[in-house]
């Protein structure tokens, strides 16, 4: 019989992770639903721990370490579900997350959503990789219901409704199986960061939509791979945007909006320099030097999205402004506050 939710928790040397935190999507879990752990070729005590006190989930061992992007394309394949849910290792769910989260996909057009997501240790605040859904400015730069940059929100039920949005977050994103498998799962070469966002743009590209159900909710950690001063984080965040916009953006405007977000980059480091963090300047550097020496490759990739479009704009869920501007310059700090900014 064909499950309902297929929920991927991939892991690699997490053990006390998921033994904090597995035990309640297990609890979770209905007679239609599984519970895959993805195990990116873990050195330490995973698997036998998952024999001993959690042997209803199936332990899907890795031969290497593959990242977010690979580690989860792998586990799909053995995913039984009409949908896939990637759910990072140091969530914890509500027991009622699941059914509350069927509730998006009653719609025939949404093929990926998200539950609200709240910080583990602040319970009333956001969580930054998420909250209550995601966006992108103009240039690319991604923000959410209930964080602006480094502005995180206490949740107030200000974004209880159920609504459209430009991104699921990574950490408790669903899909339907067969949407996954028409956009060839996450790009690998994005390894991780950004990810999500890519694969939510391209979705989009083909005429579904993307969805935030807050009456599910989850708890989450965060931190887990990167430590968010961590230069090799700027690095790929920087990398992954640039490689996203150039796959993704619509023929009209591309160089006019990648330029532009090119000098941003830019002007980025000057504060960067105040404080002394050449690894991070250096890091922005390596980023841009690499979609340089990758161009052939990306505009390649741009060519096979382009022809899968069936929008040549911009989806509707993509903020026409500027989020630096309206942070920066108007002090907005709220996504509510940027209603009135252009």
């Amino acid at each position: 019989m064909k499950k309902r939710f297929s929920v991927i928790v991939l892991t690699w040397n997490g053990r006390h992770y998921l033994q904090e935190y597995v035990p309640s999507v297990i609890a979770s879990l209905g007679p239609q639903d599984e519970c895959i752990v993805a195990d990116n070729a873990s050195t330490d005590d995973t698997a036998s721990w998952l024999r001993e006190h959690e042997p209803s989930a199936r332990h899907v061992v890795l031969d290497d370490n593959y990242g977010y992007c690979g580690g989860n394309n792998r586990a799909a394949e053995h995913a039984e579900g009409s949908f896939l849910i990637f759910l990072n290792n140091d969530v914890e769910v509500s027991p009622d997350w699941l059914d509350k989260l069927a509730t998006s996909f009653e719609n025939p057009n949404v093929a990926i959503t998200q539950p609200k997501l709240r910080a583990i240790h602040d319970r009333a605040s956001f969580e930054y990789a998420g909250a209550s859904g995601g966006f992108i400015d103009r240039y690319g730069y991604p923000f959410c219901r209930g964080r602006l940059f480094e502005t995180v929100e206490q949740d107030v039920g200000q974004y209880d409704d159920a609504k459209a949005i430009f991104w699921a977050s990574g950490a408790a994103l669903a899909i339907r199986s067969e949407v996954f498998d028409e956009l060839e799962g996450f790009d690998e070469d994005f390894e991780f960061h950004m990810e999500e966002i890519d694969l939510c743009w391209r979705a989009q590209n083909r005429g579904y939509s993307v969805w935030v159900e807050p009456s599910s909710v989850v708890y989450h950690l965060g931190g887990g791979s990167l430590e968010p001063m961590n230069p090799q984080k700027t690095y790929y965040n920087y990398r992954n945007n640039l490689v996203m916009l150039i796959r993704n953006l619509p023929d009209a405007g591309f160089a006019t909006t990648f330029w532009f977000r090119l000098v941003l980059d830019g002007i980025s480091a000057i504060p960067l320099a105040l404080k002394g963090k050449w690894r991070h300047i250096f890091a922005i550097m390596r980023a841009h030097g690499y979609v340089y020496s990758k161009k052939r490759d990306l505009f390649a990739k741009r060519k096979k999205e382009k022809g899968s479009r069936q929008n040549p704009e911009n989806p509707a869920t993509l903020w026409p402004y500027s989020l630096l501007k309206a942070y920066f310059v108007q002090r907005k700090r709220r996504y509510l506050d940027l209603k009135n900014s252009k």
